[in-house]
């Protein structure tokens, strides 16, 4: 069972992906308490500020970082933090460097939705996540899903998923980016597709929960 409450640190600089891990921890935690950096700076502001973390989700492309040196850092200044590497990389270079280190899982950015869920909940439970191992090295896990490459969605997809974080109706959104309501609802289908939500009142209401910092 994952705890009721735990502090989970999301380190990436990407603000569509830290919104999407944020909605995943949510739907299995609901009163998890949040952290996000989005540097190799503010993640040690946030370690600073956090020592007992239970779990931080790594990004290994942040400003500051320098191939493994972000999850070095925390496996020795922190050795009860339990650490996933989140990355795009390919897994035949990352794979069992990350593995020595001492983290906890290596998740790849392209997994599909259910396999993201499945491995955020084994973690938030205390267990390893390992599964993707017996794919292919550097297999590609997915297309179209949560964190897949920014580079395939589109800057307005991007936009809309902020307005939905604050809980507006699609007539807002549809006037504050000056497109047209059916525009905007397929935006939406091609958003909850990717998050693996059924509603876009679902997202919505996740995201508000409190607990989310910023550093």
């Amino acid at each position: 069972m994952p705890k009721v409450d735990p502090t989970v640190i999301i380190a990436d600089d990407h603000p569509l992906f830290r919104v999407t891990l944020r909605l995943v921890v949510r739907g299995i935690a609901p009163q998890a308490r949040i952290v996000e950096a989005d540097s190799f700076d503010s993640l040690k502001d946030a370690m600073a500020a956090n020592p007992q973390a239970e779990l931080a989700l790594l990004d290994l492309g942040m400003p500051g970082v320098e191939g493994l040196s972000a999850l070095q850092f925390l496996r020795s200044d922190f050795p009860g933090l339990r650490v996933a590497v989140i990355s795009s990389l390919s897994q035949r270079s990352l794979l069992d460097p990350v593995r020595a280190l001492g983290a906890a899982a290596f998740i790849h950015k392209s997994v599909m939705p259910e396999q993201l869920r499945a491995a955020l909940r084994s973690l938030l439970a205390g267990a390893d996540w390992w599964a993707q191992s017996t794919a292919a090295p550097g297999d590609r896990l997915g297309d179209g899903v949560p964190g897949a490459p920014a580079e395939s969605w589109s800057r307005q997809q991007m936009r809309i998923l902020l307005y939905l974080e604050e809980g507006l109706i699609n007539k807002r959104i549809a006037e504050d980016l000056d497109l047209s309501e059916s525009a905007v609802r397929d935006d939406i289908a091609a958003i909850l597709h990717r998050l693996g939500r059924n509603h876009p009142t679902g997202v919505a209401a996740m995201a508000q929960q409190p607990s989310i910092s910023r550093v």
